[in-house]
């Protein structure tokens, strides 16, 4: 257990652009993957790297979330000193809520205090990636580094959509912008640059001074610029450092079969900020397929959650002389789903019911949706509660589905809550 170390999760965005799916929760309480929230990436990813001392700082909405990290995180023992807090604001220090990702953990340096930790691991709990804390750490300490910022190479062209770094050949960092027009390229690659990924590790007191001294809001924007002037930063490039090991596969030699350990499980690499519907959309598609782009499958970094108690899954109908199949290709499918359609590269959650000669492809689809009989539906995210009437076509004619529904700008058909009831 890394017992100098607390993490603290953002978990209070109002995720205004994955509205309508934050109508009424927040953006780490949306689901994903079929049975899971995307707070569960990054609490995974604590468990994982043996960080078990966790604060968790909801805001907008947060009532979902909460039951859920109750339901499905209950499995701190204070006697073994781990814990999982959920702190939602307290006006402890004036009569604000929390004004940004900064602000809300200046409100909590109490809890911080007292803890006595020596480093801390800032979080974003709206993210979906695999990543070893426990080496972030190590690298920071070998770099007798104050701040750490987990870095990733995004095109140039795409600099504007982040916070991006300068830094010399050894990765000290020796700028900050967020959101540049423009902004250097990374060392030896002038294609890239380097954004952060909204993952920091603090020396305890460094931040403690830091927030002290300042009333600004937000890290991004305020306070690493301004620590720039002041202490010793580096960037940990996460695609190079991460690896998670241990990830045994089998190869064909010479007609024998043999076991291969390879220090570097193949999505370790991955990483995606589900910060708007296109994305979030993205992030659910890039898990079906045969070689999936992020597993949930492998076993050496498991992804924990709440379980719902449901029947498995079935599918009915074959070959019968009315032409009914029900089958699920290249998807995942909850448990206490049925299936008498058909279902192509997609993501069913809990209790979903696609009935006979309906087509379901490349769509998110939430719990408690029934798609009636003859229901065609393409490209699109339908949010739970649904009973979508037979015949109804979603995602085949854009102007139709611009009029009573939420179309992103690749295309992507969104449909409300309780839209169909």
């Amino acid at each position: 257990m890394a017992r100098d170390v607390i993490a603290l999760v953002m978990a209070g965005g109002k995720g205004e652009r994955l509205h309508p799916l934050t109508e009424d929760r927040s953006k780490p309480a949306v689901p994903f993957g079929g049975i899971y929230r995307i707070i569960d990436i990054t609490l995974s990813n604590c468990i994982n790297s043996n960080i078990y001392k966790i604060v968790i700082l909801p805001q907008y909405k947060a009532q979902s979330l909460v039951e859920h990290l109750e339901a499905g995180w209950n499995i701190f023992s204070y006697d073994l000193g781990h814990y999982l807090r959920v702190v939602p604001p307290q006006m402890r220090v004036g009569e604000d809520w929390y004004r940004g990702t900064a602000d809300s953990v200046r409100q909590n340096l109490y809890l911080i205090e007292r803890d006595a930790s020596k480093h801390l691991l800032i979080l974003s709990g709206d993210h979906v990636y695999k990543m070893d804390y426990s080496r972030l750490k190590a690298y920071h300490e070998e770099k007798g580094a104050d701040i750490t910022i987990s870095v990733i190479e995004v095109p140039t062209c795409e600099a504007y959509r982040f916070g991006v770094v300068e830094v010399t050949g050894d990765y000290s960092i020796t700028g900050f912008k967020e959101k540049p027009v423009s902004a250097e390229p990374m060392p030896g690659d002038p294609r890239y640059v380097l954004a952060s990924m909204g993952v920091y590790i603090f020396k305890a007191q460094v931040l403690i001074d830091l927030l002290k001294s300042s009333d600004k809001d937000d890290f991004g924007k305020d306070i690493i610029p301004m620590a720039l002037e002041r202490y010793s930063l580096y960037a940990f490039p996460y695609k190079k450092e991460n690896r998670i090991e241990d990830f045994v596969y089998t190869i064909e030699e010479d007609g024998t079969r043999v076991r291969v350990l390879d220090p570097c499980i193949p999505d370790s690499s991955y990483w995606r900020d589900v910060g708007d519907l296109d994305a979030y959309w993205n992030a659910n598609m890039d898990l079906t397929g045969v070689n999936p782009n992020f597993n949930l499958y492998g076993t050496k970094w498991p992804l924990r959650t709440f379980q719902r108690q449901y029947p498995p899954v079935k599918t009915i109908f074959r070959d019968t002389p009315s032409s009914r199949t029900g089958m699920a290709l290249d998807s995942l499918v909850s448990h206490g789903s049925i299936v008498s359609g058909v279902v192509k590269n997609s993501v069913l959650s809990y209790n979903v019911i696609a009935r006979s000669w309906s087509e379901v492809g490349e769509s998110v689809i939430m719990s408690d949706v029934e798609v009636g009989r003859h229901c065609r539906i393409m490209k699109a995210i339908i949010d739970k509660g649904n009973r979508i009437p037979p015949r109804t076509e979603i995602g085949y004619n854009p102007e139709e589905d611009r009029k009573r529904y939420t179309v992103t700008p690749r295309g992507i058909v969104v449909v409300p809550k309780r839209t169909f009831t």
